[in-house]
């Protein structure tokens, strides 16, 4: 008898292997770290055959360090980051390296379109704004720099669907991923002809990948893939969602007075809406599979990834690793410590921008002095990661067709610290809610996984066998109040850093 469904989430800095049961709970996890290739300048790629060696070994480590029969998985779903590119040919196997979404060798593809006006129209078509790490600058760069790979590619896939194809064969993507890649026109789950003709992207037109729902079993575990995995030969594969999407069904998002926050590697932050933004277009738009309605996001890469930042290369992995012999984790230690000064001033402001800030603006301190302890540092940290995603939530509830939001769900690293989930409350001043377990992303394909075979009647019902709220926090008025001035300081700084900063010049070695 089946008893488990196994989530497979490939972020942009970990893939993860979880299993969960059937009422939702976390089993167990295996993680493996992507690896990053940075084969020339604003270039970021992924081997994708390592990534689905990882799978592998990841899937084979949660089976046996539980003891669990791979008989006893029912079906096995997929989710990823979205956008970027994972080209294949017609046995699913990749022709190049993947390319990451944080990609930029498109952006003088990008900035010609914009000087054309073809950004803007074409971001229309497909409800979003045109940007580098997209499938559409990039298949433009190929096209151009890499003509064979043209030739090559039977198939344009993203990366979950790259992992599934090496489960089962398939090569199809769904509308969630689709839609945050900004290939198609999200209304109507089609590719819009004329964005394809105006752009010069007629080559990649019969490469596209068919478009299904992220609740269809589309193959069975093939018995190669049963080899590499560990996987029982014929179990289902549910096509997934991409993680976004993913991690906003896990958190029980499913009503436009919600804010979806995902604090990790990038500040992720999402509404729903009856009908696609337009006044305002989002950097991503997806239909969303619940209740007709459409998910609009807003995101930076200006999140945990900057305290995970510092925690490797200030506090050192020695840190790291005396908590986890006291049974916590870093986050455990630095939020008790933060929650110890809190009721301290600390003026000193932290610019989470490095891995790239709001038009250039630098990453640093400011504001530091001699009295000045490790927990104030932290603090500062907290504070400029959430404030960093204010500045996207408050472009995501910008222009006449904005959400009128009343909570927030909050998931990702931040979310594992107490002191740093009420501080989001208190800075945005709304109710933030933290559902159970940590691994969204897995826990919502695991959800498609669920709908797929029938466990659940659809998505909303899913929702509410599957998720929990584990913990509640209320904003504190006094605290907003002071975060609101703060905050307006380090919006003000960024704004006025941004174009003050360049890059030192490297000396001449000839003078």
């Amino acid at each position: 008898m089946t008893k488990y469904l196994l989530g497979l989430d490939a972020g942009s800095t970990m893939t993860k292997a979880v299993l969960f049961d059937f009422q939702g709970n976390e089993i167990g996890t295996a993680r493996r770290r992507n690896p990053i290739l940075f084969p020339a300048p604003g270039h970021t790629e992924r081997c994708p055959q390592t990534m689905w060696r990882d799978v592998g070994e990841a899937i084979q480590e949660v089976l046996q360090t539980l003891a669990i029969d791979a008989g006893d998985i029912a079906a096995v779903s997929v989710s990823g980051y979205g956008a970027g590119l994972y080209l294949v040919d017609r046995h699913g196997q990749a022709v190049r390296p993947g390319i990451m979404s944080t990609d930029a060798r498109s952006t003088d593809v990008l900035a010609h379109w914009a000087r054309d006006g073809l950004s803007q129209r074409n971001g229309v078509r497909t409800q979003q704004r045109l940007w580098a790490g997209q499938p559409a600058g990039l298949l433009h760069w190929l096209a151009r720099h890499e003509p064979a790979v043209v030739d090559a590619t039977h198939s344009v896939l993203f990366c979950k669907d790259y992992l599934r194809a090496q489960l089962c064969g398939d090569l199809s993507t769904d509308v969630t991923d689709a839609g945050a890649g900004g290939l198609i026109d999200v209304v109507h789950a089609c590719y819009p002809e004329a964005f394809y003709d105006e752009l010069g992207l007629g080559a990649w037109r019969d490469k596209l990948p068919r478009i299904g729902a992220c609740d269809e079993v589309v193959g069975k575990v093939s018995a190669q893939a049963a080899v590499q995995t560990g996987l029982r030969a014929g179990t289902p594969v549910v096509r997934g969602m991409v993680d976004v999407c993913a991690a906003a069904i896990a958190s029980g998002v499913a009503r436009p007075g919600q804010l979806s926050v995902i604090a990790g590697t990038f500040s992720i932050n999402s509404t729903l809406h009856a009908a696609p933004r337009l006044d305002t277009l989002p950097l991503l738009q997806m239909a969303y599979p619940v209740g007709e309605l459409f998910l609009a996001t807003e995101g930076s890469p200006t999140s945990a990834s900057n305290f995970e930042w510092y925690c490797k290369s200030i506090l050192g992995p020695e840190a790291v690793e005396a908590a986890a012999l006291r049974g916590q984790s870093i986050y455990d230690v630095c939020g008790e410590r933060v929650g110890q000064v809190l009721q301290r001033p600390n003026d000193i402001l932290f610019l989470p921008f490095l891995f790239g800030g709001p038009s250039g603006a630098p990453a640093g301190f400011l504001g530091l002095r001699a009295e000045h302890d490790g927990a104030d540092v932290v603090r500062a940290i907290f504070e400029g990661i959430v404030f960093a995603h204010k500045l996207d939530i408050d472009a995501l509830l910008s222009g006449s067709d904005r959400a009128q939001v009343q909570s927030i769900r909050l998931a990702g690293g931040a979310a594992r610290s107490p002191v740093w989930s009420q501080m989001f409350a208190d800075v945005l001043g709304l109710p933030v809610e933290v559902t159970q377990g940590g691994e969204v992303g897995a826990r919502g394909t695991a959800m498609c996984a669920a709908v797929a075979l029938g466990l659940h009647a659809d998505f909303s019902s899913a929702m509410t066998h599957m998720v929990r709220v584990e913990r509640a926090y209320q904003p504190d008025p006094a605290r907003h109040a002071a975060y609101a001035r703060k905050f307006e300081r380090f919006a003000l700084v960024a704004r006025t850093l941004a174009p003050l900063w360049q890059p030192a010049a490297e000396p001449d070695p000839a003078r």
